[in-house]
């Protein structure tokens, strides 16, 4: 992850066969009816009104446009087009999936073209850490909870992050990333579980906080859980810090999960995580949370009245204050839809789009929060191989403009 290289440039490689040579256009002379002298549009237009209709383009078409002619690569490729880019319409959030073997190309899904893309993030492990925000990719490595980079995945430019503080090998660990859409100044945050040695019951909790501008991590604070342990599940909403927490057994099935909020500007505060303590909306199977929009939204798998370990349905909930309201709930024949369907399950989103995929299978489903609409992606070029292969992802903001 630690190329350099534009994934435009590459992309232009890989596209400039598709095109023939640029044709200008012709007309007929009315008064001769004879050919008139072919004049190129891309002659007529000044720089600037070019890069501001190429600014409107979706960026696979982005890619495309840099490979007519040089002219049309060097505007594309220019600090000021990425300037224009950055102050058009928000990219519908892609969605990337990968598999467990090893496969050396995976896909991403653009939405907007309804279309698959060969995509390459070599050092995505399956079992890694992901987060997204505004275009930033932050990873983690699942052994040593150390090692951390962020990536634009559209321009392949990548960071790593000096290690966060606190033990290596925590029990389980969260991690989340907001970037300002202004300053492209970002946070990246790692909620670290461990149990309390000889104490089944009793479990650290520590939130740890990285700052791009400073380039250093912070450790506002720690604190001892009864009870209730953290998981693998974050995500920051307008400068809030939400992670799940599971209950370790000693509570009814029906609520074996629960949420805290952490309000990122009291660093150091004295107050305790169990305070912000918010109920689940319902037996919940797992929970996936995500950032819409400044709101929070919570994917979670509905478990039975009288098994809440056995998933019956996925329902979709926005947290109002301290309450939860109920968006959608998936309908049976698109729950049915994914086959065999386990009581986790992959799911992400950004702006008004929610992407829902089986870890059993490479079907990926789409909800529009907007339009209150469920739809299926096109079919994955990815197949299963064999009945063990798990799949996975993750969606984020196809930007060009944002660099770690």
């Amino acid at each position: 992850m630690d190329g350099e290289s534009s994934w435009i440039n590459h992309c232009l490689d890989e596209t400039v066969r598709e095109f023939g040579e640029f044709d200008s256009f012709s007309e007929l002379n009315d008064e001769g009816n004879t050919e008139a002298t072919a004049v190129s549009v891309d002659l007529i237009l000044p720089d600037d009104l070019l890069e501001r209709i190429l600014a409107y383009l979706p960026i696979a078409s982005i890619c495309r446009a840099g490979s007519v002619c040089k002219r049309w690569h060097e505007i594309v490729s220019s600090d000021r087009f990425l300037w224009n880019f950055s102050h058009v319409l928000t990219q519908k959030p892609w969605y990337f999936m990968f598999t467990s073997c090893d496969e050396s190309t995976s896909y991403a899904y653009d939405p907007t073209l309804r279309k698959w893309y060969g995509f390459e993030l070599p050092d995505i492990k399956p079992d890694c850490f992901i987060a997204s925000s505004c275009g930033l990719v932050g990873f983690m490595d699942n052994d040593s909870r150390s090692e951390l980079y962020v990536c634009n995945p559209i321009t392949k430019r990548s960071k790593k992050l000096v290690e966060p503080p606190g033990s290596k090998f925590s029990d389980y660990s969260a991690l989340a990333i907001s970037v300002d859409r202004i300053s492209h100044v970002y946070t990246i945050t790692v909620v670290k579980s461990k149990q309390v040695p000889g104490n089944f019951f009793q479990w650290d909790i520590a939130i740890h906080i990285y700052d791009s501008e400073t380039r250093m991590w912070t450790t506002p604070l720690t604190e001892v859980f009864g009870g209730w342990r953290g998981g693998d599940e974050s995500v920051i909403c307008d400068g809030v810090l939400y992670f799940l927490i599971y209950s370790t057994g000693n509570g009814a099935p029906e609520n074996r999960h629960g949420l805290i909020a952490y309000n990122l500007s009291s660093c150091f505060s004295h107050s305790l995580l169990k305070r912000s303590f918010i109920p689940v909306p319902c037996p919940l199977t797992c929970g996936r949370l995500m950032n819409l929009k400044g709101k929070l939204v919570m994917v979670g798998g509905i478990g039975k009245q009288d098994r809440a370990d056995i998933i019956k349905g996925i329902g979709i909930w926005l947290l109002n204050g301290r309450e939860w309201q109920e968006i959608a709930r998936m309908p049976h024949k698109y729950f049915q839809g994914f086959g065999e369907f386990d009581d986790v399950f992959a799911s992400s989103g950004t702006d008004d789009l929610i992407y829902i995929q089986s870890y059993g299978a490479p079907a990926l489903l789409v909800f529009d929060m907007n339009q209150k609409q469920w739809r299926w992606s096109l079919k994955c070029p990815v197949t299963k191989r064999f009945p063990l292969q798990l799949f996975s992802g993750f969606c984020f903001e196809p930007r060009l403009e944002i660099a770690p």
